[in-house]
């Protein structure tokens, strides 16, 4: 059995590395691409099925029956009249709660496992990483690409595999894997007690209003914080969220109003006369039903889209419930967060 190795960035890479398809490598070019006539969708059918046992038998010679959801994203829901899927992007009949309950970290059944990497050939918009750390992988890519990676050969699994029609091949590590871009980001501020601390003093002051949770790759919720409500905030939001803290939101609407571009992508954040926060990404054509919804709203804030333009006042990571950060995907440093990281250096 061969060993796993860490690579730069921390990340686990294991030994056996194996991509599985349906195209057979004598119909592929000098350079790899694949020439022949096998179709780049899924057919819902028999060679789905196929690629399914094979995720299974992989599984199962690894001695894996459970998969935890890393770094999960749907479509970002960006113009007015854009709905998602009616299945929910493949997650309704999968979990309880949908895609809120699609979350880093979640732990499945393998069955479950499988549905998702359904899902993802079939291209329902969700996708994710299926990971048992140190020791199994699944990743789907582009145009029926899965890469399944072990602590294990997998021997039976890939005679199998050949036996499903279907062609493993070894490769050197998948493209899908998870690489953290710790240079340009830095140190990670986790969203533990002193992190709450300090926003609590940003709210009484009135330095921070509205918190913004991204759930998931895609998709993010937002919070009216006040200091009688901050602390059920935190407890009801989602594991390993990434959090960014906004000063409050304004009540004169037409003043933010006024300040629309002529063009381009802005986003609109308001609060309804319940307290609730909503928001929404327009374009210049979409501008009128923007600020129509915004003229009805108790308070609003117009935001940039556009990297640098604008910044939270400081931003975190839901740490586990032990304290430790075990979500890998990373928040874009504020002047605050770049301060605190230099206070832990300084320790």
């Amino acid at each position: 059995m061969g060993d796993t190795s860490v690579l730069d960035d921390g990340a686990v890479q294991l030994p056996h590395v194996y991509r599985v398809t349906k195209y057979d490598p004598a119909d592929r070019d000098e350079h790899g691409h694949y020439t022949g006539s096998e179709d780049t969708v899924s057919d819902h059918g028999e060679v789905e099925a196929s690629y399914l046992q094979a995720v299974a038998a992989f599984a199962d010679d690894t001695g894996v029956d459970h998969l935890a959801v890393r770094e999960p994203q749907i479509p970002s829901v960006a113009h007015f009249g854009v709905e998602p899927p009616a299945n929910g992007f493949g997650l309704n009949a999968l979990f309880p709660g949908g895609p809120s309950s699609f979350h880093d970290g979640a732990e499945v059944p393998l069955g479950i496992g499988l549905e998702l990497v359904r899902a993802m050939l079939r291209d329902y918009g969700a996708w994710c990483r299926l990971e048992v750390d140190g020791t199994f992988a699944v990743h789907v890519g582009w145009d029926q690409y899965l890469y399944i990676s072990s602590s294990r050969p997998c021997e039976e699994a890939l005679a199998h595999t050949r036996a499903l029609g279907l062609f493993p091949e070894r490769a050197d590590a998948s493209p899908y894997a998870f690489r953290a871009d710790e240079e340009e980001h830095g140190v990670q501020r986790p969203g533990d007690d002193d992190f709450w601390a300090d926003l609590h003093r940003a709210v009484a002051t009135g330095r921070a209003g509205i918190l913004e949770e991204t759930h998931l790759e895609g998709a993010s919720r937002w919070h009216h914080l006040t200091s009688d409500t901050i602390d059920s905030v935190r407890a009801g939001l989602t594991p390993r969220a990434r959090l960014a803290a906004w000063p409050p939101l304004s009540t004169d609407i037409d003043a933010v109003l006024r300040t629309l571009p002529a063009d381009g992508l802005v986003e609109g954040v308001w609060q309804d006369d319940d307290g609730n926060v909503s928001s929404a990404i327009a374009d210049e054509a979409e501008f009128p039903e923007l600020s129509a919804r915004m003229s009805r709203a108790r308070a609003a804030a117009l935001l940039s889209v556009y990297a640098g333009e604008s910044v939270p006042l400081c931003t975190a990571v839901l740490p586990d419930n032990d304290g430790v950060l075990r979500a890998r995907w990373r928040t874009e440093p504020t002047p605050s967060d770049r301060d605190w990281a230099l206070r832990q250096t300084k320790g």
